[in-house]
């Protein structure tokens, strides 16, 4: 079954446009979920989000954004806020490239995620119109939500989490940890973990230790737990096996850190 709805909100910083699709659970529950392509803006970008809600959930909840990898907004990202949405949360996929901007070959995923990670100003400020966009949607307590993201969307949680951002906690999977402003760690104001592959060849271990000195310097609540044989990308089945290449699945890693971001939201949602 497919049903359009329209929904125009004007923000300070974001309106929202969302096309609606509903999908049966994968544990074949009686949960009403639905689908949307979420447009908002920041200034006058246009950004095309996904976001994922349980229909039968009729008081606000909490929300959780979700920030993709560095080809952008895709179906692994969708994928991760549906399991979030039927956790009973609204889960938003972000989009930080922009409404039509996505990689198609490593160059080009490398050229967007470094023209984003070398302006921190414009990385955060997408970053914020998301969370802002995920806040203002009626179903969402504003008061209580979190941020996770993936590699590419795992440093961009933290430089959410280090601009100031209001949020009870951000999650980071397998993400950049080096910052060009480390001073503003003392801006965080929410919990981080921070959840790494013990062997990820790809963030140096100096920017692990840089990065537990930027959180102890500036007093974060924070959490990093590392998974023994896991390299960078080890939650994406899409990644392989073969962790010579530097990125490669890992089932038991990522079994073990969606459980540990389980317990996380438990903890800061206060939930029984």
């Amino acid at each position: 079954m497919k049903k359009k709805i329209v929904i125009l909100a004007v923000l300070s910083a974001a309106y929202l446009i969302a096309s609606s699709v509903a999908y049966a659970t994968t544990d074949g529950s009686d949960k009403a979920m639905r689908t949307e392509v979420f447009e908002y803006r920041d200034g006058n970008v246009v950004c095309e989000g996904y976001i994922v809600y349980d229909e039968t959930i009729k008081e606000k909840r909490p929300g959780v954004l979700v920030v993709h990898e560095w080809t952008g907004l895709g179906e692994y990202e969708k994928r991760r806020a549906k399991e979030i949405a039927e956790m009973g949360y609204v889960a938003l996929a972000a989009d930080i490239y922009g409404k039509g901007v996505r990689a198609h070959t490593a160059e080009e995923a490398s050229s967007l995620a470094t023209k984003f990670r070398s302006d921190t100003a414009m990385l955060r400020s997408r970053a914020n119109a998301a969370l802002e966009a995920l806040k203002s949607h009626p179903l969402v307590d504003p008061k209580r939500v979190a941020a996770i993201g993936y590699c590419f969307g795992g440093g961009t949680v933290l430089e959410l989490a280090r601009s100031g951002a209001e949020l009870a906690g951000v999650v980071s999977f397998h993400g950049n940890l080096d910052t060009p402003n480390p001073e503003d760690a003392k801006n965080i104001n929410c919990k981080v973990l921070v959840l790494h592959g013990a062997d990820d060849s790809l963030v140096p271990q100096e920017h692990v230790l840089a990065f537990q000195d930027e959180m102890r310097g500036s007093g974060v609540d924070w959490q990093m737990i590392f998974y023994g044989g896991a390299v960078h990308s080890f939650t994406n089945p899409a990644s392989g096996n073969d962790p010579s290449k530097g990125v490669a699945y890992n089932e038991r890693a990522d079994r073990r850190s969606w459980g540990a971001m389980k317990s996380f939201f438990a903890e800061l949602f206060e939930i029984r």
